[in-house]
């Protein structure tokens, strides 16, 4: 078999090289204020909007080896967590550069590989001390909201601390409705475990480090902090309260899937009430500043909050919840609605105006709905060979057969809905809407489990092996309908919603005016959701804002000034001393140069700074106060329950405690840096590439050919 050899490692590292260059396309993902790319095919001219890392590498043509393992480690991140690929993407420029500088300081790939991959792993260990327990977290996060509606003392003065803070005075001016009943509530007399005011209006963090926010009514002098001890005293105070769930006047729940009572959406601010409980909170300070997404988060956590009241869980729910781009309408028309939204066609929207108010007959077919599909394991016979499966003696068309039959199940079992998990037969499509059956084909697995398990249907594989007891009743079909009650017809396609008495499934319409845009808001969507999933799954979130990348650097500054070994790895202690003594340092301060420049080009992009130098010089200027405190992981907690690690001097309220924060999900972060890492390294000890097959005869007579020898 004829191929090609190269020497990765002359001169400067091949591999490494061609990483720093793909990673270089997406410096600009980072941070909540990204710059977005267009990618234009060139075979269709067709353009789409992106801003993230999995997109730009599906769009890339990573023909080199290199590529292909950088797509599949984004890939692998982007499945298991849905984010930290942008971070990933990053990294792996930045540490393969920084591996090219050690290598030109004639360092040996075994003392890096060690010196680093242990300097990572104790970097992991101490940013322990900064995870938050989400309890604490969304403690935190209701007194923070319910401080600027806070409401009035005895004395009939509002709190001075609160308004003085402009964000807070913001949230007043905003959420205080003047039609609100204000209903007095004595805050000692309400002992409930699920929501204690309590708690609420006094929030120590245990996970801060014992740092406390104390918010107190002027005039009050009743309320005291046991520092350190978590413990709040506080005498009854009557206070007003305008925004709680548990003392509404509405007499049902407001998120009724009745047909004919809801308007086909949930808006964001009303549907998250101020609660202890409220998921909305989080689901802000996770968002990272995408505001859309965090509206809709906060309607989805307050909607399955309610239907989880009775069992307690705080989880979301992921297999609950779809997503459908509608296009033609602003971005602020997007929001929740319950139940399946999805698009037909003109043609299938005439047959949903003749079933709609009517109670339907479902049948959920779990495959194709095409005459050739055979179910996943099925195998033909060897040695026959199928000439025709059903002689026709009338001599018709085999296809008009099938169809016909097919049909005439439907219409035996009076079938008016059926939605398909895979692909449906045009002509069966079009025969369905002639006898008024509508058909939706590419349904999601979890949204036909969600119909089978509220309406009593069981899917079929194929449509002969129906019967009475797999079709389901009770779903209804209607025209989905805009906020502002409009029934939206857009031509190509129309939006239509699905539902049925009882059914949990809601889904997140993103509506948007430019078609290259849909992919974009569903991308952002999703990553803001899963964040919240893995906050709730991990039980814990790390402060944003560059908290943790700051820990990492004054934990790094310490290990290169004390002396011995970075770690206890068997790989570290076979290392000869004198690697250490030499080169300990350098790859240290290597790895983090990484992190560096990370905190560097986010400053850069959210505004914080003018310039990467003057970006690296405020972390400089920060690490060396962190270091200078004595204890760094305090002085950062404490920063950033001020409002930010690395805020400047030029912010307009440096003194000011702000209310809006963000988090950081622990185990997506933590092995974002790790599999950058592992894929730098891992190609710093290839040594050689080897090409076999037709590409050998194309490097033949490549530029590039000189570098290859050819076997």
């Amino acid at each position: 078999l004829p191929m090609a050899f190269r020497d990765v490692n002359a001169g400067r590292h091949i591999g490494l090289q061609q990483l720093s260059s793909l990673a270089s396309t997406g410096r600009t993902f980072l941070g909540p204020m990204k710059s977005h790319k267009f990618i234009v095919n060139e075979t269709t001219n067709q353009s789409t909007l992106i801003c993230s890392a999995v997109r730009l590498m599906e769009s890339l043509d990573l023909t080199s080896a290199v590529g292909q393992l950088l797509n599949e480690t984004i890939q692998a991140q982007n499945k298991e967590f849905k984010t930290g690929m942008s971070t990933l993407l990053f990294l792996v420029g930045t540490w393969s550069n920084a591996v090219v500088e050690c290598l030109q300081h004639n360092i040996p790939v075994p003392a890096i590989v060690s010196v680093m991959s242990q300097g990572l792993n104790s970097c992991c260990d101490k940013i322990l001390c900064l995870q938050i327990p989400i309890h604490d977290v969304k403690r935190e996060l209701c007194s923070s909201r319910v401080r600027p509606k806070a409401f009035e003392s005895k004395t009939g003065q509002v709190g001075r601390d609160s308004l003085t803070n402009p964000w807070n005075l913001l949230c007043f001016q905003r959420d205080i409705s003047a039609t609100e009943e204000v209903i007095p509530v004595n805050s000692c007399s309400h002992q409930g475990d699920d929501c204690n005011f309590n708690k609420c209006l006094v929030s120590p963090l245990a996970g801060f480090g014992s740092v406390a926010s104390v918010v107190k009514a002027v005039g009050d002098k009743s309320s005291s902090l046991l520092s350190g001890s978590g413990v709040t005293a506080s005498s009854c105070i009557t206070r007003k309260l305008t925004h709680s769930r548990h003392f509404s006047t509405l007499g049902k729940s407001r998120f009724s899937s009745q047909p004919g009572n809801f308007q086909g959406y949930l808006s964001g601010p009303a549907a998250d009430p101020c609660g202890c409980r409220s998921l909305g909170h989080l689901a802000m300070a996770l968002s990272h500043g995408n505001q859309t997404s965090m509206k809709l988060l906060q309607s989805i956590t307050a909607y399955q909050q309610e239907r989880a009241e009775c069992s307690g869980s705080s989880q979301i729910n992921i297999a609950e919840i779809v997503t459908c781009c509608v296009l033609g309408l602003p971005e602020s028309y997007s929001c929740v609605s319950p139940g399946f939204v999805t698009l037909v066609s003109p043609e299938q929207a005439t047959v949903i105006k003749h079933l709609a108010d009517k109670p339907l007959r479902i049948l959920l077919m779990d495959g194709d709905l095409t005459e050739q599909y055979r179910h996943l394991g099925f195998n033909k016979p060897s040695n026959v060979k199928t000439i025709l499966e059903h002689p026709n003696p009338q001599g018709g068309k085999a296809g008009d057969m099938w169809l016909s039959r097919m049909l005439d199940i439907l219409i035996s079992f009076e079938v008016n809905l059926v939605l398909v998990k895979g692909n449906v037969c045009k002509n069966f499509m079009e025969k369905c809407i002639a006898s008024k059956i509508l058909v939706i084909g590419c349904v999601a697995r979890d949204v036909l489990c969600t119909f089978g398990a509220a309406i009593g249907a069981q899917a079929v594989t194929y449509l002969s092996q129906l019967n009475a007891s797999c079709i389901g009743n009770g779903a209804w079909v209607e025209l989905w309908k805009a906020s502002d009650g409009r029934a939206m017809d857009l031509g190509e396609l129309m939006p239509v919603r699905i539902s049925a008495e009882g059914i949990p499934l809601l889904t997140a319409v993103l509506t948007t005016t430019l078609p290259s845009k849909a992919q974009l808001l569903e991308d952002q969507f999703w990553t803001s959701l899963y964040r919240l999933h893995h906050a709730l799954k991990d039980g814990k979130v790390f402060p944003g804002g560059g908290a943790v990348e700051l820990l990492c650097l004054s934990h790094i500054q310490a290990l290169t000034e004390q002396p011995g070994r970075p770690g206890n790895d068997k790989a570290v202690r076979e290392l000869p001393s004198s690697w250490l003594t030499e080169y300990k340092s350098i790859v240290l301060q290597a790895l983090a140069n990484g992190w560096k420049q990370y905190l560097s080009v986010v400053l850069c992009q959210t505004g914080k700074a003018s310039s990467e130098l003057e970006a690296g010089a405020s972390v400089d200027h920060h690490l060396q106060k962190a270091v200078a405190c004595g204890s760094p992981s305090a002085y950062i907690l404490e920063e950033f329950r001020r409002g930010g690690v690395l805020r400047g001097d030029s912010d307009p309220f440096p003194d000011q405690v702000v209310d809006l924060k963000v988090f950081d999900n622990v185990a997506a972060k933590t092995e974002a840096w790790r599999r950058a890492l592992d894929l730098v390294l891992l190609v710093l000890q290839t040594d050689a590439e080897i090409i076999t097959g037709p590409r050998r005869n194309q490097i033949l007579t490549s530029p590039v050919s000189s570098e290859f020898m050819f076997l």
